[in-house]
């Protein structure tokens, strides 16, 4: 495990966010000059929309996977791995970020937590709602921007995601808004990989297609067909951190956001995965990499 401090400062991610326009030159057909602007926010609100419609349309087969592991070792793992680094106290005021199916806010509560849990799709909150009644816990759920929460400040004792923030439009600002609902000492967990960083690196290309090909002599079967594939890449090729090397990135960004301490797992696949899943994704392992506020 890396531990950081405040000493460590990260380079400054937000400068090309301080330019919302961009302006382009063109020509009419007279030769005439024109100016046309481009409103990055209307960009990034629209990529959204393409990540909500794309995980709208899923929510059921993810459902179907996240009970395949709540009924396999994975949900004992997973709660073996929050415990380790959660804040001290019983019954703690959790927020799940990206809840999706429910995954975490399903097994926070089983481990005597408060939850409360978002998300920006509808649908899967409807399939989260009923996974956490089939199972009798109580979550409170919310539609809603993991980029501007409706909480008020230092409202939650831990914050956590999973496979979340890689697709996150303006992830500086997120990690800021979440370190203002974060209560003192507070904790914030993130889990997730380099999952779109070889749509920028061909040597990261060429090792997933090698993961892949392992895995299909091994007759592990992906669970994404190729036309889910190829939709799925247009939009992570456009988001923030799918060329950025993380949990490297992370790390400095969250002590630039005010983080007092920052806490890292480069690779936590062995903790978490099955050894299918390794074989699968052995060039993209999972990372955790965590935050405690001052």
């Amino acid at each position: 495990m890396i531990f950081l401090n405040t000493a460590m400062k990260a380079n400054n991610f937000a400068k090309a966010s301080l330019f919302l326009m961009v302006f382009l030159r063109l020509f009419d057909v007279e030769g005439c000059f024109i100016l046309h602007i481009i409103d990055m926010e209307e960009i990034k609100m629209s990529i959204q929309s393409k990540i909500e419609n794309y995980w709208e349309d899923r929510a059921t087969d993810y459902s179907t996977s996240i009970w395949r592991e709540m009924e396999s070792f994975k949900k004992d793992a997973w709660m073996k791995m929050i415990a380790e680094y959660r804040p001290e106290g019983q019954s703690l005021k959790v927020l799940d970020i990206g809840t999706g199916p429910g995954f975490f806010a399903m097994i926070l509560s089983l481990m005597g937590h408060q939850v409360t849990a978002i998300d920006c799709t509808e649908n899967m909150l409807q399939e989260a709602r009923h996974n956490t009644e089939r199972i009798g816990v109580k979550v409170d759920f919310y539609k809603m921007d993991s980029h501007e929460l409706d909480f008020p400040d230092e409202s939650f004792d831990l914050i956590l995601c999973r496979n979340l923030t890689w697709t996150l439009r303006a992830p500086m600002d997120a990690y800021k808004e979440w370190h203002r609902v974060l209560k003192s000492k507070g904790r914030l967990l993130i889990f997730d990989a380099n999952w779109a960083l070889r749509l920028h690196d061909p040597e990261m290309q060429k090792q997933y297609e090698e993961d892949k090909k392992r895995a299909a002599e091994l007759g592990i079967v992906d669970a994404h067909d190729k036309a889910d594939m190829k939709e799925s890449d247009a939009i992570a090729k456009q988001l923030f951190l799918s060329s950025k090397r993380r949990p490297q990135w992370d790390a400095a960004a969250l002590i630039d956001c005010g983080y007092a301490k920052v806490f890292v797992e480069t690779n936590i696949s062995h903790r978490v995965h099955s050894e299918e899943d390794r074989i699968l994704f052995r060039s993209t392992p999972m990372f955790m990499v965590g935050a405690e506020k001052k």
